[in-house]
Formats: C-alpha cells, sequence, structure tokens
C-alpha cells in the first residue's frame, strides 16, 4: 500500500503520486458520500437534521421552529446550510460545521455488503467529492473500510474559491476539482444521487451517474433518466455491471 501523507490544501490528499501521461488517461470517479456510498436516510440523515436544527437554534438564539425554517431556506439557496449562516449571520464555518455533525457515525452507518472489494473492482483512481464536512466524511469512509481506496478526499472546507464557499452543483468547483487531480473533464465521472449536482457536472464536461436513492430529497417521481446522466444504477454493483455506457 502507498504511503499516506495528509495535505489541507487544496484538498486532503492520502495518496502520495507522482503524476505521469498515464494518470491523465486514467479514468477518474469522484463519488458523493451520502446516498451514495451509503444508506445515509436509513439513521445519519436525522441526526444531520437535528445537527443542523441545533446548531442554527444556537447561533441564532431563536426558537426550533425558525431554525428548522432558516435551515431549510438556505439549503435550498445555496446547497448548504453552513453557507447562508456564513454569508448572512457571520457564523464561524469551522465551529458550525462540528456542531451540525456531531455524533458518532459508528452505529448508525449502513451499505451494501463487500463495498471495499467493489470499489478495488472499479478500474481507475477514486476521490470523494462531498457537500459534508471533512470530520463527518472521514469517519463514514473509515466505518465502511474504504478510506484507504481513496486518493483524496474533497470536503465542503475546500470548496472555497475567491473567498465564497462554491460547493456541488458549481461547474466552476469542479473544473478546479479536476485541475488539481490532473485529469481532463472527459476522463473524469461523478457519481451522485443528487441530479442537480450532476446536471452541474455535465456543464462542466463530466460524465455521470445517477445513483437513485428514495430517500434523496426530490428523488420521488423521478422515474425517467434525465439527458444530461450517462448512466442511472441502484448501487456500487450495478456499476460494476453495467459502467459499459461510460467508455470513451
Amino acid at each position: 500500500m502507498k504511503a499516506h501523507r495528509q495535505l489541507l490544501r487544496p484538498a486532503v490528499r492520502l495518496r502520495r503520486s507522482r503524476r505521469t501521461d498515464a494518470d491523465v488517461s486514467e479514468r477518474l470517479w469522484l463519488f458523493d458520500l451520502d446516498n451514495t456510498l451509503h444508506d445515509t436516510s436509513y439513521a445519519i440523515f436525522p441526526k444531520i437534521d437535528h445537527g443542523m436544527t441545533m446548531a442554527v437554534a444556537e447561533a441564532l438564539d431563536v426558537d426550533i421552529e425558525t431554525a428548522n425554517r432558516v435551515r431549510s431556506m438556505y439549503w435550498k439557496r445555496y446547497g448548504a446550510t453552513m453557507i447562508g449562516m456564513v454569508r448572512h449571520h457571520g457564523v464561524n464555518a469551522h465551529d458550525f460545521l462540528h456542531r451540525s455533525h456531531d455524533f458518532d457515525v459508528d452505529p448508525l452507518v449502513r451499505a451494501e455488503k463487500a463495498l471495499a472489494y467493489k470499489l478495488r473492482r472499479l478500474p481507475g483512481r477514486k476521490v470523494l467529492l462531498t457537500n459534508a464536512p471533512l470530520h463527518y466524511a472521514r469517519a463514514v469512509l473509515s466505518r465502511l473500510g474504504i478510506l484507504h481506496l481513496f486518493d483524496s478526499l474533497w470536503a465542503i472546507e475546500h470548496m472555497r474559491l475567491h473567498g465564497e464557499f462554491r460547493p456541488k452543483p458549481s461547474p466552476t468547483l469542479l473544473r478546479y476539482v479536476l485541475a488539481h487531480e490532473g485529469v481532463p473533464a472527459h476522463r473524469a465521472v461523478l457519481v451522485e444521487d443528487t441530479l442537480a449536482n450532476l446536471r452541474g457536472a455535465r456543464q462542466a464536461g463530466l460524465r455521470t451517474v445517477h445513483v437513485y436513492h428514495p430517500g434523496t430529497p426530490f428523488a420521488r417521481g423521478r422515474s425517467q433518466r434525465p439527458a444530461y446522466v450517462d448512466l442511472r444504477v441502484n448501487s456500487v454493483s450495478d456499476l460494476l455491471l453495467r459502467r459499459r455506457p461510460l467508455r470513451g
């Protein structure tokens, strides 16, 4: 196994590697985390919802009903509640993210069987790209036993461009990530449960895989595959069996 080294800017690099011409032609898999690599709706989403609400309530000194309304409003507007809290209320992003995700993930994580084995069988480099905070992402990947399979981790702390947070679905963010990973857009695939993020990836020139999960917000009723989605699957197992449309 290659030695591990942590670099905090622009992302957490887990593998020490030298980029070569071969790396540029290798497939890069950008994996989302929640409801993509594990079933967040099973037990973790309620914890995050509660943590977000309490973090907003404490930061603004408001009641739970008001905090819920603010949390939902900022999530819909910016893709992350934290961004609205930072932009409009001057909240410290690091403190807010830790307060909102302050729970033990170990008893809550559920995922498909033999996930590490299946990811190893997927040819190409793997990178995590999540709008979740870094400490939470590392904890979940460790619990799943797949942290060592990723070259680097891009969490919401790393999604700050020109002084502003720009998480998924920002095409600018995706181009920034690809530039630092040293891979052209046509060799990269975003594997993701949220359609809006896949639409942004297509705008940046990436191939796209929609991991359908009924617990993802706005997922219900989406029975057809949008034109900006190359492949729709239900799991990593499904991706292994049906990835032929992504060749090229």
